[in-house]
């Protein structure tokens, strides 16, 4: 059996006010290209369909064309769908009567028996294979808030633990011994998941933090040895968990942000024998539209202006046209930026996305010290509390310390 897993498509999404429906098409088409080269089976698709919980008419259009036109492509493919935490779990899953009678089954949210208790049931899905055999078993978990976890009653050793972290574990283990309970030792299980695990290396810029302090973060630990694939998202750069192969971020399809320009995006494809894994793929992602930053590092306007003027990009339509942004390191105000820059452009093929000035700390003279606007604007209160403490002591704030801010900072949440 072969599963494509993919993620964090982030369908309606716009970078800095600019359309990208065509960049999206060109990914989903290619998508169904391959998941017939490859001969897929399963597709497995780890949340963050949309960019937002609320997407447009044309979002939602892309997204059952595209499985529509799958469907007809490889008449035998299943689609496993989780929700993110940039997905609405109702909305995704409301179309769930017609989806599932063309092979498509939708896990927005953790559902709840009459007696209150987690419904596992609903986040176990059967794989079959072409015969239609049940080969493998999917654990499809969506993204968890906290009160999708189960709460269990700690030890008094485990009264430390935070409480999310130790539910999402729990739920894990709770679906899998559901799963290996129903194994008659030929399947492989699968898990899915949309969460942050510990040491996963996020996106400058484009990735939304799910929780204040860092308690989102999960430990690999909560999957069990046996699980055969771990198909997961939210971090839009492609990795592996804990340095296990079988353990994976597919990574976003298209960049999210002028961050991600640097690396190749991708969908992985791993090849199922049995109950175990025998090898995952990365298949790379076509880039429909360029993103270009220039220059490389930030660098004094006048040279900025140089560089702009020489700017060799080859004539294409304007929706095809690639994205700029612009890296300038000032001193002070420039009123006249805006306009000596795109007097530098005229007349060239690139769509201006975004001017990037970066200013100088007091007393700092290299670029890379300085801290542009957006990432002011993505630091959160944590973040704050760390650069302070570094000020003011000279080094890392300590675990403790941390720990006590991430508390208080709950409970000043809890209260707003």
């Amino acid at each position: 059996m072969r599963l494509l897993h993919t993620s964090d498509w982030h369908l309606g999404q716009t970078l800095h006010n600019f359309d990208r429906t065509y960049e999206h098409a060109c990914f989903l088409d290619w998508l169904v290209e391959t998941l017939a080269a490859e001969e897929i089976d399963v597709l497995l698709i780890a949340g963050d369909i949309f960019d937002n919980a609320n997407p447009s008419a044309a979002a939602h259009r892309q997204l059952y064309r595209f499985l529509q036109q799958a469907k007809a492509k490889v008449p035998h493919l299943q689609v496993v769908v989780i929700a993110g935490n940039h997905d609405s779990p109702g909305r995704l899953e409301a179309p769930t009567p017609l989806l599932e009678a063309h092979g498509t089954v939708v896990v927005g949210n953790v559902g709840r028996t009459p007696d209150g208790a987690i419904d596992l049931e609903r986040l176990l899905v059967p794989l079959r294979d072409r015969a239609g055999k049940v080969a493998a078993w999917c654990l499809a978990i969506p993204f968890l808030r906290p009160g999708d976890v189960p709460r269990a009653v700690l030890e008094a050793e485990e009264t430390a633990l935070d409480p999310y972290l130790h539910g999402t574990t729990l739920l894990y283990r709770q679906a899998f011994a559901l799963a290996q309970s129903r194994c008659t030792g030929a399947e492989a299980i699968v898990a899915m998941g949309h969460c942050h695990m510990v040491d996963g290396q996020s996106s400058q810029d484009s990735e939304r933090r799910i929780v204040i302090g860092g308690t989102e973060a999960l430990p690999a630990t909560m999957f069990d040895p046996q699980v055969a694939y771990v198909a997961l998202g939210h971090l839009h750069l492609a990795q592996k968990v804990g340095g296990h192969e079988h353990r994976r971020y597919c990574g976003s399809p298209l960049p999210l942000s002028f961050s991600e320009v640097g690396y190749q995006h991708q969908v992985l494809v791993a090849d199922l024998d049995g109950a175990h894994v025998q090898g995952v793929t990365p298949l790379f992602v076509p880039r429909a539209v360029q993103l270009l930053r220039v220059p490389a590092q930030p660098a004094p306007l006048g040279e900025v202006l140089a560089a702009l003027e020489a700017l060799d990009v080859p004539d294409a339509p304007h929706h095809a046209q690639p994205y700029l942004e612009v890296r300038v390191l000032l001193d002070g105000p420039e009123p006249g930026l805006r306009a000596q820059v795109e007097a530098a452009l005229a007349g060239k093929p690139v769509r201006l996305a975004k001017i990037e000035p970066t200013r100088r700390h007091a007393g700092a003279e290299q670029p890379d010290q300085a801290l542009t606007l957006d990432q002011l604007a993505q630091l959160q209160p944590d973040d704050i509390f760390r650069r302070l403490w570094v000020q003011r002591y000279g080094d890392e704030a300590p675990p403790e310390q941390l720990a006590a801010f991430a508390e208080l900072a709950h409970a000043l949440g809890d209260q707003a």
